[in-house]
């Protein structure tokens, strides 16, 4: 078999492997969502090789936003906590994805949209476009947009004032 290729069994084993990711982040979730005593659903699927994983609400999703905090940064280390929870149970890295009241959900549409604008930008003017410091996750999501326009953009700076620039092409 050639490199880069997988096959049909190996495509099962990382599945079951990132559906178990799933159960081992849900079950550590339920649990903090109890010492919390805040009410949420747990959904998981497994999006773009990595589990994801998200807390939903009925009800009105204020107490969630708790979870989520300032500019998504409870979110951030309760995704970090659930990836710590997973490699201890597993012994594995996890790249696990964490939502919670749709919050990194919506912010992915925005930063779509940033990362697109940007493209334009730098289409019509011809010169290269600096935005402002981002995290990893907010970085991937402008780099996929910048080149689904068709140009390519780097991250550069130091943490964590990491920052993306949108190249002409």
């Amino acid at each position: 078999m050639t490199e880069g290729t997988t096959s049909a069994a190996e495509g099962v084993d990382t599945l079951t492997r990132l559906e178990q990711e799933g159960e081992i982040a849900a079950d550590y979730l339920e649990g903090l969502l109890d010492i919390a005593d805040l009410d949420g659903d747990i959904d998981m699927d497994v999006e773009a090789d990595r589990a994801a994983v998200s807390i939903v609400s009925d009800s009105d999703s204020r107490d969630l936003q708790k979870l989520v905090g300032r500019d998504g940064e409870v979110l951030e280390a309760l995704q970090e906590l659930t990836r710590l929870a997973v490699h201890r149970e597993t012994g594995d890295r996890c790249r696990l994805m964490l939502d919670i009241a749709g919050f990194r959900a919506q912010k992915r549409t925005e930063l779509a949209q940033l990362g697109a604008k940007a493209a334009d930008e730098v289409k019509s003017t011809g010169e290269p476009v600096q935005l402002e410091p981002m995290t990893p996750f907010e970085r991937k999501v402008v780099h996929d947009a910048v080149a689904a326009a068709g140009l390519r953009s780097e991250s550069e700076g130091e943490e964590p004032q990491r920052f993306v620039v949108v190249l002409p092409a």
